[in-house]
């Protein structure tokens, strides 16, 4: 099953320089990295991300990987001097993939020489997903010493029917192990849960929340299952093997996770993401839902320059041969219009809690907020205070409040 495929774009010169148009404005702008680990043990029925197995790799190894990311730093950090971009790193993400199938000293490598291309701000928020079966208590404490503050375990869930038909592998007995060893070694701890799963009831995820709750992480991810073209997931439901996705049942699903994850001290900040106490959001996630930049590290990683998208070739192997011959890995890229990046803009703010300032809006947009309240997707005494925020069903329906406003 390929992964899914590439957005069309501009080429991108070999040497990788940016448009001339992200030097205006880009100094001082908030700045992260995203590190794709592309390999999996095995991939997971529902799964379309950039991953490879063992035999789909061709000539690159999990060992050398780690050395073409480093030929990337060192091109990222030439591209973006010459682009007038001068701000340390914020925050730093570790995804996949799994990270962890990579030695820890791997990874903190490659963290070492991003601190010391680009510098890290005191206090950065630095993540790594792991699968719960594949670390120790060693491997969590490595991490730790070598500057990882956030660990973001992939539970999924806590019912053995559903990690099978999703494909998933570990036992979800190790998790409270795993989850338990990241806070001793001191790091914040993220579960990601899914819902919707073909066959899973109401009451299987509520015991999946409970089972999450009950292990008191900093911060509880829910992602409603969205079956994706390719499959190994789709073609199943095709054949008839396995019901098809329910969305009613998926609204009722969110519905039970706002309910228990509030009840236990969650706080929404985000439509999928809830942080205990409100005080432990995933900051790199965060970043960009704000129009931050990012340089997205790895085969297929994505980047955000000032309005400058671009994206990496998806191969291993031909991210690897484009780094050797000492040419950009980047496949293509956008510069984003003005109404692009608004739409964007509305879009990805009122997926938040802060939600987005009215005043932002231009006057043609703001006559749909009078519409939004009266259909309760946004909450009427804030939209009054001139702040659109999605209510719990505003957050079902959130595309409609982003269509109404652009």
């Amino acid at each position: 099953m390929p992964p899914s495929a590439l957005p069309d774009g501009k080429p991108v010169p070999t040497d990788g320089a940016l448009p001339e148009s992200v030097r205006e404005g880009i100094a001082g702008r908030q700045f992260g990295a995203y590190v794709h680990i592309p390999f999996c043990r095995v991939r997971c029925g529902y799964c379309d991300f950039n991953t490879y197995t063992a035999t789909e790799l061709g000539s690159v190894s999990q060992e050398s990987y780690p050395e073409k990311v480093l030929a990337e730093i060192a091109l990222a950090r030439r591209v973006l001097v010459d682009a007038g971009q001068d701000a340390p790193l914020s925050t730093i993400f570790f995804g996949g993939g799994t990270p962890t199938l990579l030695p820890a000293s791997a990874l903190i490598d490659v963290l070492a020489r991003l601190r010391d291309t680009f510098g890290i701000r005191e206090g950065a928020e630095v993540s790594v997903e792991a699968n719960p079966d594949s670390v120790d208590r060693a491997y969590l404490e490595e991490l730790r010493r070598g500057g990882v503050t956030r660990v973001s375990f992939g539970m999924q869930s806590a019912v053995p029917h559903v990690l099978a038909t999703l494909d998933r592998t570990h036992d979800p007995a190790r998790v409270p192990e795993v989850v338990q060893a990241a806070k001793d070694a001191g790091l914040e701890v993220s579960v990601d849960l899914i819902y919707g799963t073909p066959g899973e009831s109401l009451e299987d995820w509520r015991a999946s929340l409970e089972h999450a709750i009950s292990m008191s992480p900093n911060h509880i991810s829910a992602y409603a299952l969205i079956i994706e073209a390719g499959t190994a997931i789709a073609r199943q439901i095709r054949r008839g093997e396995i019901a098809e996705v329910d969305d009613d049942l998926q609204a009722d699903m969110y519905e039970l996770a706002d309910e228990l994850l509030g009840n236990a001290g969650f706080e929404w900040y985000e439509l999928s993401n809830w942080s205990k106490g409100g005080k432990f959001p995933s900051r790199h996630n965060l970043a960009y839902w704000q129009d931050t930049d990012w340089w997205g590290f790895g085969p297929g990683a994505h980047s955000h320059i000032n309005g400058v998208r671009f994206w990496n070739v998806k191969h291993p192997a031909a991210y690897a041969n484009r780094l050797n011959s000492g040419e950009s890995p980047a496949a293509g890229h956008e510069a984003l219009t003005s109404e692009q990046r608004f739409d964007e803009f509305v879009l990805l703010r009122t997926r938040l809690r802060e939600g987005l300032p009215i005043s932002e809006l231009p006057a043609d947009a703001r006559t749909g907020v009078a519409e939004l309240i009266g259909n309760e997707l946004i909450d009427a005494r804030e939209a009054l205070a001139g702040r659109i925020i999605p209510t719990l069903r505003g957050r079902l329906l959130a595309d409609v409040i982003a269509r109404t406003l652009t």
